[in-house]
């Protein structure tokens, strides 16, 4: 395959596609932490954009070189993504449902929580590997570096979203922001499941 028009289209259309869980959960976040800076903004979406860039390129090293033991790995990609937005998304719900008698306490997201969103909202970006399959090296990155430029791009503003309707209802957001997780957990489980 030679850089076209299709080849960027087809980039910029599977950063849309991969982005929107990122999107979602960074309006989670934002309702989660209405406070937030510029910088925890950017580090979030950057975080965010890294793990989008980075499961697209390990998918198609895998479909290149151990590409069946790859296939039984995508059959747990919808099991875990459920498993780690669940547990973030019912640890949002319970600190909030605990910040509710401490209501000048912020739930900040920590960093290790930050890795496993990021991990949670891209892993099902290894199956790109397969449509990807046919790229040179350097088309692939070229790709994932667009898909990655997407996510950040939404992510921020899903953050600033978030952000003001947080600020709106700072009591309740924990606890929308965990549901909206584990929705989004629930969504991705049956889309990989039930192949719809």
């Amino acid at each position: 395959m030679k850089y076209s028009f299709l080849f960027f289209f087809n980039s910029v259309l599977l950063g849309f596609g991969l982005a929107m869980d990122a999107f979602s959960v960074s309006v989670a976040d934002g309702l989660n932490e209405p406070e937030m800076r510029k910088f925890r903004m950017n580090l979030i979406a950057g975080m965010y954009s890294f793990c989008q860039f980075l499961m697209p390129l390990i998918g198609w090293i895998c479909v290149r070189t151990i590409a069946i033991k790859f296939t039984l790995f995508q059959k747990f990609i919808p099991y875990i993504a459920l498993g780690l937005l669940l547990y973030i998304g019912i640890g949002m719900i319970l600190e909030a449902a605990k910040k509710t008698q401490k209501q000048n306490e912020r739930n900040n997201l920590s960093f290790k929580r930050l890795v496993v969103q990021g991990i949670a909202t891209s892993i099902d970006a290894l199956s790109v590997g397969f449509a990807t399959s046919e790229y040179t090296l350097v088309m692939a990155l070229v790709s994932s570096v667009i898909i990655a430029a997407i996510t950040f791009i939404l992510c921020v503003s899903g953050l600033v979203l978030g952000r003001k309707i947080g600020t709106k209802f700072a009591g309740r957001a924990g606890i929308a922001g965990g549901m909206i997780l584990i929705g989004i957990g629930i969504e991705i489980f049956i889309r990989g499941v039930f192949c719809l």
